[in-house]
Order: structure tokens, then sequence, then C-alpha cells
């Protein structure tokens, strides 16, 4: 070919160079590339082919393009479907650019001939050897150049051509290809491969090493587990996002974007690390990873915007409870002084009441009122510590307490949580978690409560927390002095038949598919059913026997019988059975040896008729009934007293001597005890005794001592509830309980007569019938 040609189509290549003496198929599908082709092919079939420095440049300038080249000749010329053309073309020779002619239908260059420089024979006859030497170890090594490839180049004694050719088949970068299409100098050029060779074969040994690294780590563990590594592998080369690799990056996009505390992200991003080395079959991974979904689901910063409405809380409480005035008195106050102090520190309130009063739901309105989240706890039964401040992840299957579990569910750093049956919390070997529960309900500890699982320090300062309980006597005193406590005793019949009627029965009617259409319970019905199927401080009890109507008459009208199902005092009985309690324990007629108490169960208040006897024989003294201790106690202070006033009773003194006295407490499967039954034991003793009646409509309680003094008791208001439910109208109480009157609902003291006293003697005046006198006793009406 000629030294200079004046004019010929430019061919840019794009991640390509095409050596002389070399035979390849190009795929060109760029506008002015093919208006290049179709050019070379009307004229000589002659094309300059020049790499581009960027193959990122779409319409590449001179300057993108390298200068040196290598001209082709097409030999063949084919056009794809897609308009691409797919030729073939033979390198020839190098030539250079030594001017433009024309950039803008297609690139048409001017080039020069670069003539090959060559050096001693000697030396050139050496270092091809050499590189011969090079290139056959490289090809052993190497997976991708077959030996028929070496076979071709062996017999070659062109320096120049041998160095082409060899380079066309190594794996080096565009840049080094095309140094060594630029050099002219043979023996520069010859020296310049075996030292790329070289570094190849370095490279393959070192590749040789890690493998057989990862064969010896593989057959010390396991074939799965290097299926595992290969697998990761091939996903971090295609980008994939399943697998471990995956999921790590997929928690640190969790960690970027969620607004955790600076110390807890660096926590976060700290165990992601040791997630990331650790194996996915161990075991520890799996618990740091329960370790990090607890940590990005926990609440941390985001909260609810509190939205204090005293006449909106109001109307919240009044539409879910009837009655209850004082507790939703006191709510109210307190939500109005968090209100005013624009913080929720201070006294934990806790709710205590028999079951059924509506604890729980009082809770549920107040995080309505102020507009905040509600979890609930139940702590019932709770014996271990690790309930409340969880496990050490290093046990197998650990988890947070019961509180951090609450505030996941709640969402947020400030609901309302109710600690649901707090007094039932218990302690064993496994420790006290009463006591644990001192640091929840601190409001001077509690923003930086220490959990044993999350390890990290987490706030509950912004927490409502709500508690509820049955009895108040079996909260540890440490934890019932961080409580404030707000009684709810039980209801009135006005207030259940309210409540059954608004509440209950229109709830039991949608919940057993009927309307109200179809079912009508007149209030009489209700009143038997309160009175009759139900004893209790609640309506728990009052609800299941509403359902139980509900679902009669859902038979009957399915059955076709009727349509409409009208429950009256007169049919009652036929969808409910026999009554199961009396109504009222109150006697008949005045009874000699039995008098009327009041008690406080966990139910709320109760009637307990307290009955004696006395029969000849040796001055024994029987308890039954099943007595506590403290009861028990109470009945030999009594007998002591009436021994030693027996004359001014009128008893015979040697009564003691001369007969045996029994005391029983009927229902005796249930255990009683406590020290208020004292002035009931002592009135029915001495009635026994003296044979004069115990009025019939007086109940009473008080404890007594040796003297006859009468001690305050508690639950008054519970006690004059059930004395309303049993018919009872003079309650005789003691006089230090008189300043209790006042939290007595008024439906219930304008049918009561309290009477306070201070000694036995005026217990005996006011319950004792005279002989001859049917006056009622006198008292103080309340």
């Amino acid at each position: 070919m000629d030294t200079k040609i004046n004019e010929i189509p430019l061919l840019p290549l794009r991640g390509l160079i095409v050596f002389p003496s070399m035979v390849l198929h190009l795929d060109v599908g760029r506008d002015k590339s093919i208006a290049a082709l179709e050019r070379a092919m009307l004229d000589d079939q002659f094309v300059f082919l020049a790499a581009q420095k960027k193959t990122s440049i779409d319409e590449p300038k001179i300057e993108d393009i390298y200068q040196i080249g290598t001209l082709a000749k097409v030999k063949q010329m084919l056009k794809l479907p897609n308009g691409t053309l797919r030729v073939l073309v033979e390198g020839i020779d190098r030539y250079e650019i030594s001017r433009v002619i024309d950039m803008e239908n297609e690139i048409t260059v001017e080039i020069e001939k670069l003539e090959e420089v060559h050096g001693d024979k000697m030396e050139e006859e050496a270092l091809m050897r050499t590189l011969l030497a090079q290139f056959e170890q490289y090809t052993k090594l190497s997976r991708k150049i077959s030996s028929e490839t070496f076979e071709s180049v062996r017999d070659m004694d062109h320096p120049g051509r041998l160095v082409d050719i060899i380079t066309s088949h190594l794996p080096i970068k565009l840049k080094e290809k095309q140094t060594l299409l630029e050099m002219t100098n043979i023996p520069n050029r010859l020296h310049h491969i075996i030292k790329l060779i070289t570094n190849e074969k370095k490279v393959l040994d070192i590749e040789k090493k890690i493998g057989q690294r990862v064969k010896s780590s593989m057959e010390k563990t396991q074939k799965e587990y290097y299926l595992r590594e290969q697998l990761k592998a091939i996903q971090k080369e295609l980008g994939d996002r399943d697998g471990k690799s995956g999921e790590v990056e997929e928690i640190r996009e969790r960690i970027d974007e969620s607004d955790l505390p600076e110390n807890i992200r660096e926590v976060a991003l700290k165990e992601l690390g040791r997630f990331e080395k650790v194996p996915q079959s161990s075991a520890e991974s799996s618990v740091i990873r329960n370790y990090l979904e607890w940590l990005l689901t926990l609440p941390w910063t985001k909260q609810t915007q509190d939205t204090i409405d005293i006449k909106q809380a109001e109307e919240v409480l009044n539409e879910g409870h009837y009655g209850l005035d004082e507790v939703k008195e006191r709510i109210l106050e307190y939500l109005a002084v968090q209100k005013l102090t624009n913080s929720l520190k201070g006294p934990i309130l806790c709710l205590v009441g028999p079951p059924g009063v509506g604890k729980t739901s009082l809770a549920r309105s107040i995080a309505r009122s102020v507009n905040r989240n509600f979890v609930r706890i139940s702590l019932g039964g709770v014996r271990d510590e690790a309930e409340i401040r969880g496990h050490r992840r290093t046990y197998i299957g650990a988890m947070p307490g019961r509180i951090i579990q609450g505030m996941k569910k709640a969402g947020t750093i400030n609901p309302v949580f109710l600690l649901d049956e707090i007094d039932k919390m218990s302690n064993d070997f496994r420790g006290d978690p009463s006591s644990a529960m001192l640091e929840v309900l601190d409001p001077e500890q509690n923003n930086s409560f220490s959990d044993h699982f999350i390890e990290e320090t987490y706030d509950l300062s912004k927490v409502l927390f709500v508690a509820t309980a049955n009895n108040v006597a079996s909260i540890p005193g440490p934890l019932l002095d961080r409580m404030e406590l707000i009684s709810l005793s039980g209801y009135t019949e006005v207030e259940k038949l309210h409540i059954a009627k608004e509440h209950l029965l229109p709830k039991q009617i949608k919940e057993n598919g009927l309307k109200s259409a179809n079912v009508q319970i007149r209030d009489e019905a209700l009143l038997r059913i309160i009175r009759r199927y139900t004893r209790e401080a609640g309506v728990r009890g009052l609800e299941r026997q509403l359902a139980k109507v509900c679902r009669k008459a859902a038979k009957i009208i399915i059955s076709g019988e009727k349509k409409r199902v009208i429950v009256t005092e007169k049919n009652l009985e036929d969808l409910l059975d026999k009554p199961i309690y009396r109504y009222g324990l109150m006697e008949i007629e005045d009874q000699v040896g039995a008098a009327t108490g009041l008690a406080y169960t966990s139910a709320g208040g109760d009637i307990l008729s307290i009955e004696v006897s006395h029969y000849a024989g040796k001055g024994k003294l029987t308890l039954t009934g099943k007595l506590g201790e403290v009861m028990q106690e109470s009945a030999q202070a009594a007998f002591s007293y009436i021994r030693s006033r027996a004359e001014e009773l009128n008893i015979p003194s040697d009564f003691h001597e001369k007969n045996d006295i029994h005391i029983h407490v009927p229902e005796g499967a249930t255990p009683k005890d406590g020290p208020s039954a004292g002035i009931t034991i002592a009135t029915a003793l001495v009635s026994s005794l003296t044979g004069r009646a115990v009025r019939k409509e007086v109940g009473m309680t008080g404890e007594i001592t040796l003297r006859g003094r009468v001690l305050p008791i508690g639950g008054l208001k519970e006690k004059s509830l059930s004395a309303h439910r049993a018919g009872l109208t003079t309650i005789i109480i003691p006089k230090d309980n008189e300043k209790d009157i006042a939290s007595i609902p008024e439906s219930v003291k304008k049918n009561l007569t309290f009477i306070p006293v201070n000694h036995l003697d005026e217990v005996l005046e006011i319950a004792l019938v005279r002989d001859n006198d049917e006056n009622q006793p006198s008292g103080n009406r309340n």
C-alpha cells in the first residue's frame, strides 16, 4: 500500500482495537460509521480503523479518537434486519492521521504509514523465544486461551506480527493495546509485551492460590458452605439483592432512613457489621438479626400530638361509662393539671375496684380523650423479673420484656399504657417483678429505663401509665407509694339498669344477629335479672345473662315460633331457668343468735350472716365456715369481752362453764377473713346468750377490741352498696368511718340510715330488739 493515502473513510471503534493481520467481524450501527462503510464499498473497500478514547461518547470528535490506527480492507458486508451492518475486516498495516478532511456526513481523513524499526536480529530472535515461552506458560495457566492458539503462533518468524497476534488474545486494557499498536520499534514492542504477559501470569498465579484456598476452606467445613460462598460471589457480580448480602443492604437502608437517635444508630450499624461477617448458618446470625429488627421497629422519637380538651374528655368518659362521677371528676382534674403544666409527669393512676366495673374501658377512654395510642399488658400471674426487664441476648429465644413489647405495639413514645391486674404479680426464685416495676413507674427514673435485651436505655417519661387492681392489699408498699389510687366501687341497681338498657343489651342484640325490633326486655325483667340472676359489683355477669336471653330469642325467631320476643317478669324463667340467688339476704323475721354483717370481697361488697348457738357443755368454743386467722381472733376477742361484761349484759357469769358455743358463717366453701366482722360476731353471741332477737333490717361492720371499742374498717362504700342490694335499711358503722359516708352514691344514701358508734354497748342498744318494743332504732340519717 502507499505510504500516504490522501482520502479514506474513518470508522471509530468502541472498546476494540484491530491489529494488522487480524481478521474479525464488526457490527456497525452509527449513521456516520455506516456512511463511511458505504463509501468504502463504492471506492476500493479500504477503511481506516481507530479506537475511541472513551467508549461512552456516541458522536466522537477527532480529538476523542486515537491518532494511530489500522488500515483495513472490508472483505464482506451484510445488512441485518435491525438496520446495523455486520462487516468482516482484515487489518493491513499501522497508519497515523495526518489531516482531517470531513466530519459532517462521514469522517474522512488523510493518513500516513508508520514504518517499523528493527533492531539487532539476534536480540529480536532472543526476545521472540522468550515471548513464546512466556505465552506458552500463560496459555497453560489461563482457561480462556486454547493450546491451538499457541500452536498457530509458534512458527511465526516476523516479530512485529507475532506481537500483534499475541496482544489480540491477551485480556489487557484497551489503553495497553493502543500503546502496543503505537510502538514502531520492534525490540521495544517485544520487551513491553513480555512485561505484560509476566504481570498477567502473576495475576493468574494469585487467582489459582485463591481458588485453592477456597477449595481448602470448603473441605474443612462442608460443601454447603462452598455453594453459599459461590452464590454470594455470583449475586455480588450480578448485583442481585437476594441472599444475605441483599438483606444487609436492606437493613442498612432502613437504618439510614429511620429516625434513630445517634447513639442507637451507632449501635445498629455496629451490630449490622457483625451480622455481615457471621455466616448465615450460624445461630448467632438469627440472634443479631432479631436484635436489629427490634431496634428498627421500636419507636424512639415518633409521638402523637396531645389534644387535651376537658369538655371533649368529659364527653368521651360519659359516652362510655354511666355513673362513676367521682372517678370521672378525678380523671378530668388530672388531665387539667397536665394541660396547665404541659407535662404528663406526676402520679401514676391506679384504678382499684372489683371485676367488671369498667377499669380497662376507662383507661381506653382516657387514651381517646387525649388522642393517644392505647396499649395494654396483663400482669396477672407474672412471676419472672425477665417478663418486665427482658432476657439477656446470651439466652436462646431471648426477648425484650413486656414493657418494651408494649411500646413496640403502641408505635409511639407517648401512649396510654395500661398495666392490667398489677396486684396479681407475685415473686419466686426467678426474681421479683414488682421490684422491676418500680423503675418503670418512677417519673424520676423511667427516662432511662434499661431492658436486658435492648441494653440501651429507653425513655418512658412521656408514657401515661394507668394501672388496674382488684385488691390494694396485694400491691407491695414501695410500688403502691408510686401510684395514686382511684377507687371504683360497684354499681347500684339503678345504674345497672341504665347500663343494661343503654349499653349491654344493644351490644348483645347486635352480636347475636338480632335487631332492636326483634327483642324487647321490660324494666321489671331487667331488675329481676339483676337481683335474682347476678350477684356482683360490676356488670360482667349481667352481660352474660343478657347474652343468654338474646340467644334464646334468636332460637325462637329462627324456628318461626314468633317474630318478636318481649321478655317480662312472667316469662323470664322460661328463658333463664330458675333464679340463681335469693334477692337480698336480709332475714324475713328478727332472729335470735343471727346477725347480718357487711363484708368486702374482691368482687365488691357482700352480706355476711353470722349464726351463734349454745348448748349444754363444758365451755368449748367452735368456729366453722372456713374462717381465716384474723376472723377467728375477732371471735375470740368478742367472746372474751362478753365474759368480762356478763353481768351487765344479763348473762349468767358461769355461762362459759356450762355451755358449748358454736359460731358459724354460712357458705363454708368460701374462705373468709378480716377484722370487720368483730361487732357482728359479738352481737350474735349476745343475742344467742340473752335470747333477744337481732333486728332483721340492721346490718353492721366494725372491728372490736377487748374493751368493747369499735375500730374503723375499709370498703364502706362497697359494703353500703351490698346492704342496699340486700334490702337493709340501717347500717351500724364505726364513728371514725363517718367521713366515708360522703363517697356513697346519693341513690343509696337516701334509702339507708347510717348510725356511727364508738362502743359495742351502742351496737347492742340499736341492733337487739327490746322486750315489748317495736320502735325502729334511732340514728343519723345521711
